[in-house]
């Protein structure tokens, strides 16, 4: 069954994770990704453990799979020929080396589109290409710098990090987005396009409501741990054993939820009657709320409130979201191959392209004879 990026190669020197993410994506879809790594070390995450699997870490595993691994020193002259003849032959190059180092090679944007003009070259940055192009680019700067980390945490507390790199995840989608839009374009053009990310633009556009809410007031949004700032309940509440999340996103949901904690004249009280008189009287919410709660646990509150359609549900760990995605038949793992832990699947399903195919991530070098061989036949073609 052919896959939408059937026929694509993609050309992949990127490393750590905005990057090889985004070409992960790619390799699902169906492209040919051919992984370049340095001699000997590879891709830095391959050392960023524990944990390990047999074959390298759970960090490098996660962004890498589908994969062929090339190993190359582009300070060697017979390597770097051999790397400009895949930026040659490639569909799609994706790259975020330090500013000038690609130049310095020939396989920057104006190189290699000279005698490949078809290229869709997609450059990776933490900071774009300007006056930021010196600064490095990592997760957890971004997220301090660029406001992530004053917004996440509790009111009072230290600013906190999301736990996990959610800027290069949301770089790793913007740039699938960049790169398939640049091959439609293709279609209708014959040229290819540099597309540029950078890990500050993707946290900026990705702060929606709170990044608007900053623009209308000019007053930046404080740290509200797990509270909304524009609705309430909309939160995790103290229940006789755990937590439960609690989200009310308008005035039904909420008698509904009146109802089954046994407290129906909260809906009618003039503190609570409305979602803005609620947010404007969220201590003595909560504090209603909580006492009756109390009375039962998350699990059964959860089930509970699900059933009359209030959103609801005892706050877990990811073992708890992979079982709860199971149970709803969301088939969240899939394996790539009998000597390799499980991965977390593709998230998009497609009625007529389904992804169904997985390999696992390549050993450090695995397919370098077969790609050398490779490129030695097209330029012998």
């Amino acid at each position: 069954m052919t896959r939408p990026l059937d026929g694509v190669v993609v050309a992949d020197f990127s490393r750590v994770l905005a990057g090889p993410l985004a070409t992960a994506t790619l390799a699902d879809l169906g492209a040919t990704v051919i992984k370049i790594e340095r001699p000997g070390s590879g891709d830095d995450t391959r050392s960023w453990g524990p944990p390990w699997t047999g074959n390298s870490s759970s960090y490098f595993e996660s962004a890498n799979r589908s994969k062929k691994s090339v190993e190359l020193d582009l300070a060697d002259p017979a390597d770097l020929r051999a790397a400009q003849a895949l930026a040659q032959r490639a569909d799609v190059l994706v790259e975020n080396f330090k500013d000038g180092t690609m130049a310095r090679r020939g396989l920057d944007y104006e190189s290699v589109s000279e005698t490949n003009p078809g290229i869709v070259y997609c450059s990776v940055t933490g900071f774009g290409s300007r006056c930021g192009a010196p600064l490095a680019g990592y997760d957890f700067l971004v997220q301090a710098v660029g406001g992530l980390m004053s917004i996440t945490g509790e009111a009072g507390g230290e600013p906190m990090k999301a736990g996990v790199a959610l800027v290069d995840v949301l770089t790793a989608k913007d740039a699938v987005i960049g790169v398939l839009a640049a091959l439609q374009a293709r279609q209708s053009t014959g040229r290819g396009q540099r597309i540029e990310v950078n890990l500050l633009s993707s946290l900026l556009g990705s702060l929606a409501n709170q990044a608007s809410a900053y623009l209308a007031t000019g007053q930046a949004p404080q740290r509200m741990g797990n509270r909304h700032p524009s609705i309430a309940p909309y939160e995790s509440l103290r229940c006789a054993d755990d937590l439960l999340a609690v989200c009310c996103g308008n005035d039904g949901q909420f008698r509904k939820l009146a109802n089954v904690l046994g407290v129906p004249a909260l809906a009618g009280d003039p503190r609570f009657a409305t979602n803005a008189a609620r947010v404007r009287n969220r201590d003595e919410l909560v504090e209603a709320l909580e006492a009756r709660l109390s009375k039962g646990t998350a699990g059964s509150w959860a089930a509970a409130l699900t059933t009359v359609g209030v959103p609801a549900g005892k706050v877990g760990d990811i073992a708890d979201g992979i079982a709860l995605a199971e149970s709803l038949g969301l088939e969240p793992l899939v394996s790539v191959g009998p000597q390799a832990p499980p991965q977390i699947r593709h998230p998009i399903t497609y009625s007529n392209t389904p992804v169904t195919t997985y390999a696992a991530p390549p050993r450090l070098g695995e397919h370098s004879g077969e790609v050398r061989r490779w490129l030695s036949e097209e330029n012998n073609a």
